[in-house]
Parts: structure tokens; C-alpha cells; sequence
């Protein structure tokens, strides 16, 4: 056995992933997106309310790799609205620096990736992926991919503007089983000159419900020229390693997995240079990453939004552990962080990572919906002309309702 697989038997993993063989050397390639190379082949998914600045820096610490911001809606970028501007922003210990975009108007998105460019953004995210209702039902999100000319419009018009910056698209597989549209918006990333295409492998319906179908992704991977980044169920990091070996894809996209678990881009980063990672923290050392994780955000949202922030992810941090119901009930009065500090001294600081918590949903979206599209939207596909619901206040509304995590 190699020295990197000592131990293995006892690897901190579930049952689907016991056996599962570390990264091999030069069994995987860095992740190129034009001038930017990634290693490990790792990104991290744009998570509307998450991924802001204080929670990629503490995703970034663990390990390099790629780290997205949640989407920017380009109206509201454009017009200067306060909180657009912060969750666009950044810190120069940040590099490489990416954002995703997210827009109807392909005039708007040649603006906001121009402008993005000239304030030094590294890497430009789109989003054609959201599946939030009140996205889709203005065209927007995973309602765009429908209609392949208006695909091919935004496209463009980012990676235009874009010039030496890579462009990357994000999608489902489409809006449900009958209206797929994966294969389609692989071919005008391909042509429109964007340098990568991540898949989400459930359709807009699904929400976050059922498996990812990585055979999609599989699909996608021979369909194109360009890398494919698959996105769906990697929990653990050993998952990210059967992903690639069974599609075939460039790298991963990790998203619900690592929420409450920034660590988790530590461990991708162990197995992809072939490395069995440590287990992971008990409670004291999950508490004192918490409090960090408050301390960033209230420095970077201020002290009320800051903390109303961290209420959600006291919830994923302590997926689990025994007793933490009693904390989660209690959110509603945490205002501070000494409160924080009191909330966390109810649990033992002793007790070990639960293994039941390595594959436990920590976000909404467990059940499948019906997808709201414009009145007609169905009516020409080849309309390659923005919705004409989209008003700056309608697209700005549905933004902060993704936001909510809705």
C-alpha cells in the first residue's frame, strides 16, 4: 500500500466513499480558465446569502482553489444600490477575485463585466442556473437557457467586454425532464467564447431534491471542447474524486456540502494531491471557527446585519452534535458575539465531528417545484430578445428574495 493510503481503512468517510482511492500522481490536471490555473480543480459554488466575502475567506484559508461570490444582479450593480456594491466588493488579500453575474439584458451585462474588469476582477461567474421562483418567472436564472439565442446574446456581450478575463457559465440540466437544455447551452458557451461550463445535474424542478444525475454531466464533457465543471452531491471530498473519474469532467463545483464545513476545501485539496485527510474538528475547534466566521461578518455587514447573518450558520455548524436543537431555538435572541460565545459553552467541546453530519442537507429546497416562466415565454424560442417583464425594481426584488435563500 502507498504511504498516502496508510490508514485509509480508518478514513473518516462514509460507507459509499470507504474505499474510494486517493488522487494518483498526475491523475488530474489543474483547472485552466485562459490565463487563471486552479489546483485543486475545485470551486466554489455561487450561493445567493453565502458566499459572500467573510465566508470565501474562510473557504480560501483551507486551500487554493477557486472562490466565487454570490450572484450580482447587473440593474442593481449598475445603479450603485448599496448593498449590490458591498456583496460585489472584495479585499486585496482576495486573489483570484471572482463574481457572478446575473442579468436578462445584454447591454446591462456588457456594462456591469466591463466595469467588474476595470475594478480588477479576475474571473466573471454568469448565472443561468437560479431556480428561485421569482427569478425564473421574470426570465431569468435557469429560465434563460430556454431560449438559446438570448443565451447566445448575454453570452457575448460578457465575454466581449470581458477581453482578457475568463468567462465561465453556470446551469441545470434545464427546466424539468421534458424541457432540457444542458447539450444546448454547452454549445453556445462553446461558441460564444466562454472558457468553462459548470452543470448543476438536477433540472430547475428538482430544486435541491433527489440525486444529481452525473451522467448528465458525463454527457456535457462529450459534447464540447471547452473544461465542464460538475456540480451535485460532492459531501464529502472523496465524492469529488468519483465525480471526476466518472465523467470525466475538469474539476468540481461544491456547494451545499461545505456549508457550516469550510474545512472541507482542506480535505478536496488532501485527496486531490493524493494526501488521506484528518479528521474532521471536534466541537471545540467547529465553536472557535464560529466565532471567527461572526467576527468577519460583523466586521465586513456591521454588528446588527452581521449577527443576524450568522443565525443561519450557527444552524449548519451544528448539524448533529448532541444538544444542538437547544441552541438552534435560541437563535432568535443572539445579537452579539459574547452572546455567540455563551450560546456554543452548551455543547461539549469535546465531542468528535458526527459522521451523521457528513452527508446531512444543510439548506432549503428538499422538495420539487413547478417552474413560474413569463405569460408566452414558451411561445418562440428562437426570441432572442430580454424579457419584457424585467423592470430594474421586479429584477432587484427577485434577487433579494434568492438572497433569503429561497
Amino acid at each position: 500500500m502507498a504511504e498516502a493510503d496508510v490508514g485509509a481503512a480508518a478514513r473518516f468517510a462514509s460507507p459509499v466513499n470507504r474505499d474510494v482511492p486517493l488522487g494518483q500522481p498526475g491523475e488530474f490536471r489543474p483547472l485552466g480558465l485562459g490565463p487563471l490555473s486552479v489546483w485543486p480543480p475545485v470551486v466554489l459554488a455561487p450561493m445567493a446569502g453565502v458566499t459572500n466575502y467573510p465566508f470565501r475567506t474562510l473557504c480560501r484559508r483551507q486551500g487554493a482553489g477557486l472562490y466565487v461570490s454570490e450572484m450580482i444582479t447587473a440593474r442593481a450593480f449598475l445603479v450603485g444600490h448599496r448593498t449590490t456594491l458591498l456583496l460585489a466588493s472584495s479585499r486585496p488579500d482576495e486573489t483570484p477575485r471572482s463574481v457572478q453575474v446575473y442579468g436578462t439584458d445584454p447591454k446591462d451585462i456588457g456594462e456591469m463585466v466591463r466595469a467588474l474588469v476595470d475594478q480588477g476582477v479576475d474571473h466573471v461567474d454568469m448565472n443561468f442556473g437560479c431556480p428561485v421562483r421569482k427569478v425564473t418567472r421574470l426570465g431569468g436564472g435557469s429560465a434563460v437557457p430556454v431560449k438559446p439565442r438570448l443565451l447566445e446574446r448575454i453570452v457575448r456581450a460578457a465575454v466581449r467586454s470581458a477581453g482578457a478575463v475568463p468567462v465561465t457559465i453556470k446551469v441545470r440540466k434545464g427546466i424539468d425532464d421534458g424541457l432540457l437544455t444542458f447539450l444546448s447551452s454547452g454549445r453556445v458557451a462553446e461558441q460564444e467564447g466562454a472558457r468553462a461550463i459548470g452543470l448543476h445535474a438536477r433540472t430547475a424542478s428538482q430544486l435541491y431534491s433527489g440525486e444529481a444525475d452525473w451522467n448528465a454531466i458525463g454527457e456535457l464533457v462529450a459534447a464540447v471542447s471547452i473544461p465542464v465543471l460538475g456540480n451535485g452531491d460532492i459531501w464529502e471530498s472523496y465524492d469529488a474524486l468519483r465525480m471526476v473519474r466518472q465523467t470525466g469532467c475538469a474539476g468540481v463545483i461544491v456547494g451545499r456540502g461545505c456549508l457550516g464545513r469550510p474545512w472541507l476545501f482542506r480535505e478536496l485539496a488532501d485527496v486531490f494531491d493524493g494526501r488521506e485527510p484528518k479528521a474532521p474538528p471536534n466541537f471545540g475547534q467547529v465553536a472557535a471557527v464560529m466565532v471567527e466566521h461572526a467576527e468577519l461578518l460583523v466586521d465586513f455587514f456591521g454588528p446588527v446585519h452581521g449577527m443576524r447573518q450568522m443565525r443561519k450558520w450557527v444552524t449548519w455548524y451544528t448539524k448533529g452534535f448532541r444538544g444542538s436543537a437547544s441552541v438552534r431555538n435560541d437563535l432568535g435572541a443572539l445579537d452579539d458575539i459574547a452572546a455567540l460565545r455563551q450560546l456554543l459553552t452548551r455543547l461539549d467541546p469535546n465531542e468528535p465531528f458526527p459522521a451523521a453530519a457528513l452527508r446531512a442537507h444543510r439548506a432549503k429546497g428538499s422538495q420539487c417545484q413547478r417552474v413560474s416562466l413569463p405569460e408566452g415565454y414558451l411561445d418562440d424560442l428562437d426570441d432572442d430578445r430580454p424579457p419584457r417583464s424585467v423592470h430594474g425594481a421586479d429584477e432587484l426584488e427577485a434577487w433579494e428574495e434568492a438572497l433569503s435563500g429561497g
